[in-house]
């Protein structure tokens, strides 16, 4: 039985969800356009893999990355300059413009398990880790820059398919299982695992304009 191919756009291929990502895709037979800074970093051969040597924060021709793409997929993440500016949200405000004028609707965004839903607080105990745990391991700025991209996407997008991961991400350690979406359940996972979570994520319509966190059902 076959099935219908796809071209999905990634940002953040060279990241360690984003490698996963790649071949998940790959192997399930669909096509892959990526936008890398250094497409050596990518130790993926396959016909089906197209790389485009830029960088998100001075690419211009984004119009051209989305012509026959049918899914666009962020996993963007740079401690060291997101300390500095809300870069990953910079981004998304040239690319969600781009993405209308190219008729493409969906986008997966993801943002990390202490980023605040919008216009609401963490629990307790997921807001204590955040300011102690996340806080010394100079990771507030990323939080911050998700929140702004979420905030754009609800406030400014309703009308693309947007879908929003606030993924447990930790370690290259093999699969624990299959990670399940939830508005309050939080697991940590390693990267293999939110890597195909997001993949079957985005075929997910009921997850359009969510920003869910994702864990194990024992």
């Amino acid at each position: 039985m076959t099935h219908s191919t796809h071209t999905y756009l990634v940002f953040g291929g060279t990241g360690r969800t984003g490698r996963h990502f790649i071949s998940v895709v790959l192997n399930d037979g669909h096509k892959v356009k990526a936008l890398v800074r250094q497409p050596e970093k990518i130790d993926i051969h396959h016909p089906n893999l197209e790389l485009v040597k830029g960088s998100v924060t001075d690419y211009e021709p984004i119009d051209d990355l989305l012509k026959g793409v049918d899914f666009v997929i962020s996993m963007l993440g740079d401690a060291q300059m997101q300390k500095l500016q809300t870069v990953n949200a910079l981004f998304v405000r040239k690319l969600i413009p781009a993405m209308r004028r190219q008729s493409v609707k969906r986008f997966l965004y993801q943002a990390g398990g202490f980023t605040r839903p919008y216009k609401k607080e963490l629990p307790f105990m997921n807001w204590l880790l955040k300011q102690t745990l996340v806080r010394f391991s100079g990771l507030l700025g990323q939080h911050r820059d998700n929140e702004a991209v979420i905030n754009y996407l609800v406030e400014e997008a309703p009308d693309i398919e947007w879908m929003v991961h606030r993924a447990g991400l930790y370690g290259d350690d093999p699969s624990k299982g299959i990670l399940t979406r939830s508005k309050t359940k939080f697991s940590i996972a390693p990267f293999i695992d939110c890597a195909t979570y997001n993949y079957h994520l985005l075929s997910d319509n009921s997850a359009i304009h969510t920003y869910d966190l994702s864990y194990y059902q024992p």
